[in-house]
């Protein structure tokens, strides 16, 4: 993930419906049955965007940092808390230096990664970064999700200060949507107007298995996102939890 000037500014607004307080106490949740105590921990939170869900955790005791590939994002990560320790790294390139108890990747950003073979890359950081018993955490949308929900469809957000054209085309190739934003942002009476454009791949369930393992993890569980069910023919999400031995 790289850029995404136009898209970090509107992020925050784009996504003032997300339940971030609910998320944040799922992930708790899932590591707690792997990891145990939460407090003193340290956690990656890979991808972590504008950091609305690094801070929530490190409210729940972890010892966060916050890593994207996106100044922009960083940026406005930073602004809110200064306690965090924010990198900017591409996924696929983690480097810690000291290994993490945990590794978190929230809000489908395993699915922004451009292919297979990066998601693979990006599954052997994690457990390169991973204390022995350490475990990896991470959501990704489904081949249902872009297939069904997604797809070609169009949406318009009208937010405070944001009005945002929001287009997809589905690849049945890959199961990848190409997504284009057309953002326009109010400045007093008149409007000032960016655009950003990126993709997010879907792979099936057994892929996310098979890379896993190949990466030396053991495949703790897979649920529907924000439950604790056996994923369906229609779960939009998935959680899964892996561990390193």
């Amino acid at each position: 993930m790289s850029g995404y000037g136009d898209f970090a500014e509107a992020y925050d607004a784009l996504t003032f419906n997300v339940p971030y307080d609910e998320i944040a106490e799922y992930y708790n949740k899932v590591i707690c049955k792997s990891a145990g105590d939460p407090k003193g921990k340290r956690l990656l939170d890979m991808g972590c965007g504008t950091g609305n869900l690094t801070i929530r955790l490190a409210k729940l005791g972890y010892d966060v940092i916050g890593q994207d590939a996106s100044e922009e994002m960083l940026s406005i990560a930073a602004g809110k808390s200064s306690k965090i320790r924010w990198i900017c790294q591409n996924m696929e390139e983690t480097e810690l230096g000291i290994p993490a108890d945990v590794i978190v990747s929230t809000l489908d950003s395993i699915n922004h990664l451009s292919s297979r073979s990066d998601i693979a890359r990006c599954f052997r950081c994690a457990f390169e970064n991973l204390k022995s018993g350490g475990v990896f955490v991470f959501d990704v949308n489904t081949i249902f999700k872009h297939r069904e929900i997604l797809s070609r469809n169009t949406f318009v957000y009208d937010v405070d200060g944001v009005y945002c054209v929001w287009q997809n085309s589905f690849d049945e190739t890959d199961n990848g949507v190409d997504i284009e934003l057309d953002l326009f942002f109010e400045e007093g009476e008149l409007y000032s107007r960016g655009s950003e454009s990126f993709r997010e791949i879907a792979l099936p369930e057994e892929d996310y298995r098979k890379l896993l393992e190949e990466a030396g993890f053991e495949i703790a569980n897979i649920w529907e996102y924000l439950t604790f069910d056996k994923p369906t023919d229609s779960s939009e999400k998935l959680l899964i939890s892996a561990k390193k031995p």
